[in-house]
């Protein structure tokens, strides 16, 4: 079965190319409404598509951009849902990109187009992995879903609302999400934990309205300034987070952890090449990727205050507001975390000032899987044989939060298993897709479901929350 698939694969390589770039063609920004029927239209096109590789398809929620749901009956009692996005970012800045952000072109082995990555390639990996094992077999294995939302880039919850409310009929063996990246360009990689994430805003006011800072200087309290006088309370110049109590119930490494991010095929600063910096910076005893895989942090995004126009306005700005975007790993709880760090900058802020906090705007939880899942192994076996090279096992320092809405609805392992490249330039200009991965992905989609069969009976997931 799995013989005739990959010489489907392999054999139909062109004609894939050439269905992404009609996928990609869609310019599906979630954020910006007046593209709400570019949305419809792409979410369209995929049902159709599906439809025509032999799965029954609908789309659903009318009110925002729709889920395209599409199922395929298979063999055995076993079931798998495969999750993907086919909204995209915005093109902004578009005078960097060489190419037509939505009119892909491929070049030395990529396709170039915004979504190429993220995650309309990826994506469509497993729809091709699901197309080798229809055609070449018939039947499928196995039953596949496929929940493909149009929300994911703007934070909708048309998904959500969805999983909690029909949780009964989506119980899986397992949920598939590839919208995460290999280890390199050779190395592909099963991503086991992901950090979680609080974010903030916060806005101090020391007057009525800006003042002149010829005649108020001296006399009066900077905004501006205050507000960057708490955030240093908060966060140390080597990088050590000051919030008492931060770190009270941060789970450290355990001894595996340790020793496989130290035979990783890493330099140190790999994560970091083609960034510009100068070296890299953070908490003093842990390596790069300690820090980015299992670090908290607290990263300021923005500050805005005072004139920011052309030229010089000399005034003493009256208010100040920055974004804060907090990265938590297993056992922090999100809410708690974001009660310390409003009960610290109000213990910071001096009386000569008022702050006012808003948040948590956004709250997610860290999730580690367990690798010894059988389902978990049953991926890195799969990866092996698409891509010809033995998986690694890695964290992430990003947040996924359907993940945790998979694990903790559906009680069902999550499978992390990307097909991207860091140097894809997801969200960026210039993104593109590895054609040799589309291919590989494919192959290791359909590997993966032809197994199924040879995995342990569905329930009772084998994640670790924030509660171990």
């Amino acid at each position: 079965m799995i013989t005739k698939a990959f010489e489907y694969i392999s054999k139909n390589e062109t004609r894939f190319i050439k269905e992404l770039q009609g996928f990609l063609r869609f310019p599906s920004v979630s954020t910006q409404i007046a593209r709400k029927n570019d949305l419809w239209q792409c979410a369209t096109w995929l049902k159709n598509h599906l439809e025509n590789i032999g799965l029954q398809t609908q789309l659903i929620g009318a009110d925002g951009h729709p889920i395209v749901l599409a199922t395929a009956k298979g063999r055995s009692s076993k079931r798998l849902i495969i999750y993907g996005h086919y909204d995209v970012q915005p093109e902004d800045p578009i005078d960097q990109w060489k190419f037509t952000p939505f009119k892909p072109v491929t070049r030395e082995g990529f396709i170039y187009a915004r979504g190429a990555t993220d995650d309309k390639g990826q994506l469509f990996a497993h729809i091709k992995g699901v197309e080798s094992l229809i055609r070449t077999s018939k039947q499928l294995p196995c039953e596949v879903i496929f929940l493909i939302e149009g929300e994911e880039e703007s934070g909708g919850t048309t998904l959500t609302e969805y999983i909690r409310t029909h949780k009964v009929n989506l119980a899986a063996d397992a949920i598939v999400i590839s919208d995460t990246t290999m280890y390199d360009e050779n190395t592909p990689a099963i991503t086991y934990g992901l950090r979680g994430l609080v974010t903030l805003e916060m806005t101090v006011k020391t007057a009525s309205g800006d003042l002149h800072s010829g005649l108020f200087g001296g006399a009066v309290a900077n905004a501006a300034t205050v507000l960057a006088q708490i955030i240093s309370k908060c966060v140390g110049p080597n990088g050590d987070i000051q919030i008492p109590g931060f770190y009270d119930n941060v789970r450290p490494l355990t001894d595996w952890e340790k020793e496989n991010i130290q035979g990783l095929p890493q330099n140190d600063d790999q994560p970091f090449k083609d960034t510009g910096l100068k070296q890299t910076f953070g908490e003093a005893g842990f390596s790069t990727l300690e820090r980015i895989w299992a670090r908290p942090t607290f990263e300021t995004n923005s500050i805005v205050g005072g004139y920011t126009g052309t030229g010089v306005k000399p005034i003493i700005p009256s208010s100040a507001t920055a974004q804060i975007s907090i990265r938590l790993v297993p056992d922090q709880d999100p809410d708690i975390i974001a009660n310390l760090v409003k009960k610290h900058v109000n213990f910071t802020c001096p009386d000569f000032a008022s702050i006012e906090i808003k948040g948590p705007l956004s709250a997610t939880k860290a999730v580690l899987f367990d690798i010894e899942d059988p389902m978990i192994k049953a991926g890195w076996y799969a990866l092996k044989h698409g891509f010809g090279a033995d998986p690694v096992y890695v964290r992430c320092g990003s947040t996924i939060p359907v993940a945790n809405t998979f694990s903790e609805e559906l009680q069902s392992p999550v499978l992390l298993m990307g097909f991207g490249l860091d140097s894809d330039g997801a969200h960026a200009p210039n993104e593109r897709f590895k054609i040799d991965n589309l291919i590989s992905g494919a192959k290791a989609s359909a590997y993966l479901i032809a197994n199924m069969q040879k995995t342990r009976p569905r329930g009772g997931s084998r994640c670790e929350s924030e509660h171990g």
